[in-house]
């Protein structure tokens, strides 16, 4: 059978096709951002006028999904304009992505993806200080100092970076926008590494603290591996990780993880303030409260009084085991997303 293939070399052609898949996939995620989206905005705007930033992460998460839309739209139009628009410039559709990288268009794509991973890692941050604000602000400032001076050079150099790969005659896979680019997503990944660790340091020292308190079975069920993983964001770190090390070898694959981090970062996030808007994300009163009273009653009426134990009481749930038990706890004061 004749080839009716393109005249350019396999390796052009494997290029765009990694970059039709990346933008299928990052429909997709876009999908599940707005499934998430609704979610947490109906739970939020409930919640509007007794909990005070319910408001701010409303109007946070409307920013996000905003720049997300402007972000699958001009990615969308960006295909159209090099496969149809454009399919006979000299050298191919990609050839023409490569030098028409000035264009609007392509401007506002990286300034979009650009913004939308900072917003996401000032998320993580912000989860990082409230977790361990519990050990007091001295201490959650001193913790999230260094990641914080990193998120800053991140941002300097996701700048850099955006406008070296808009300027005429580069791309994102010129020399000068690639250093910038690996800087700014090894800062990036980075920063939210850092977070994950330190989140999850806090979280599995809380989670000791009641296994020495609370029988085994009973503990397990208030911090479980996968509430470290949400509230860390550790599924953006595990793509952001691929996307670099293809990206730094340059092959084309990484458009691909590209797509996956960018909606897996947006994803993360939404999950987080999905945990928080029902009440079952970690604070600082969550990790402080003190129960003045705990029974276990068994169904041998076995009784155990236990005190001064770490437990937020609006995250419990009834064992499986047929256990029940009552706790009796200071009325929480103020706002409970603080």
């Amino acid at each position: 059978m004749p080839y009716y293939g393109p005249d350019e070399p396999a390796e052009t052609i494997f290029l765009e096709r990694t970059f039709i898949a990346g933008d299928f996939l990052s429909g997709l995620g876009y999908g599940v951002q707005l499934v998430l989206f609704t979610s947490c905005a109906l739970f939020l705007w409930e919640q509007r006028k007794t909990r005070r930033q319910a408001v701010y992460l409303l109007v946070y998460i409307t920013l996000l999904l905003l720049v997300e839309t402007l972000f699958e739209a001009v990615q969308a139009r960006t295909v159209q304009v090099i496969y149809i628009d454009n399919r006979n410039y000299p050298g191919g559709p990609w050839q023409y992505f490569l030098d028409t990288q000035y264009l609007a268009i392509n401007v506002i794509f990286y300034a979009t993806l650009f913004v939308l991973t900072f917003l996401s890692d000032l998320l993580v941050l912000w989860r990082c200080w409230v977790i361990w604000n519990a050990s007091g602000k001295t201490v959650a400032y001193l913790v999230t100092f260094f990641p914080a001076l990193v998120l800053l050079a991140s941002f300097v150099m996701g700048t850099l970076w955006t406008l070296q790969s808009s300027q005429p005659g580069l791309s994102l896979y010129s020399s000068l926008p690639l250093a910038y680019g690996l800087s700014y997503y090894i800062l990036s990944l980075s920063v939210n590494i850092l977070l994950t660790i330190l989140i999850t340091i806090r979280l599995i020292m809380y989670r000791r603290a009641l296994m020495s308190t609370l029988p085994t079975d009973h503990a397990k069920n208030y911090i479980s591996l996968a509430t470290i993983v949400v509230e860390s964001a550790a599924i953006y770190s595990a793509f952001a990780l691929m996307f670099i090390i293809t990206y730094a070898i340059n092959n084309p694959m990484n458009q691909i993880f590209l797509t996956l981090a960018g909606s897996a970062q947006q994803i993360a996030g939404y999950l987080i303030i999905y945990r928080l808007a029902q009440g079952r994300a970690w604070n600082k009163e969550a990790l402080t409260k003190q129960i003045s009273t705990m029974n276990f009653d068994s169904p041998q009426n076995h009784t155990n009084t236990t005190r001064h134990t770490m437990l937020d009481s609006s995250m419990v749930e009834t064992p499986s085991s047929g256990a029940t038990f009552t706790l009796k706890s200071r009325v929480l004061q103020g706002d409970s997303f603080e």
